[in-house]
C-alpha cells in the first residue's frame, strides 16, 4: 500500500510556494481576487488528498501495531493535528487580513495566507508519509 501511496503522490502536482497573488500576475483587483479564489480552491483540494493518504498511512501504522481496534493512536494524533492547524490558518489570515485596516487588499490578502498555509500543510504532510 505504501508504494501505492507514493507512486501516486510522485504523480500529484506540488504548487511552488510563492506570492499566490503575484503568480496571478498583473490585472485589476477582482481578476486577481478571482485567480487566488481559483488558486485557494485547488490548495485545497490538494491537501485534503494529501491529507486522505496520511490518514489512510496512519490507520495502516494502527493497524499494523495492532492499535487499530484496541486503541489507535497514530489517526487520532494526525486528527488533532489537523484539527489544530485549521484553528491555526483560520486565526493567522484572520490576522495577516486585520493588517489591511478594511481595505480593498484584504480579501486577497487572507486568501493569499491561507494559499501559503495549506501548500506548507501540504509539504508537511508529503514528508509524514513518504
Amino acid at each position: 500500500m505504501r508504494g501505492l501511496v507514493l507512486a501516486v503522490m510522485a504523480a500529484l502536482p506540488t504548487a511552488a510556494l510563492a506570492d499566490p497573488a503575484g503568480e496571478c500576475g498583473g490585472g485589476s483587483q477582482v481578476e486577481i481576487a478571482e485567480c487566488v479564489a481559483r488558486q485557494d480552491q485547488a490548495a485545497e483540494q490538494s491537501m485534503q488528498t494529501i491529507l486522505g493518504f496520511a490518514r489512510a498511512s496512519a490507520t495502516e501504522l494502527d493497524e499494523i501495531t495492532g492499535r487499530a481496534t484496541e486503541r489507535p493512536v497514530a489517526l487520532p494524533a494526525l486528527n488533532a493535528a489537523q484539527a489544530a492547524w485549521e484553528s491555526y490558518r483560520a486565526a493567522q489570515c484572520d490576522f495577516v487580513g486585520s493588517t489591511y485596516g478594511g481595505g480593498s487588499g484584504t480579501g486577497i490578502a487572507i486568501r493569499s495566507c491561507r494559499i501559503e498555509l495549506t501548500r506548507a500543510r501540504e509539504a508537511e504532510l508529503r514528508r509524514t508519509i513518504q
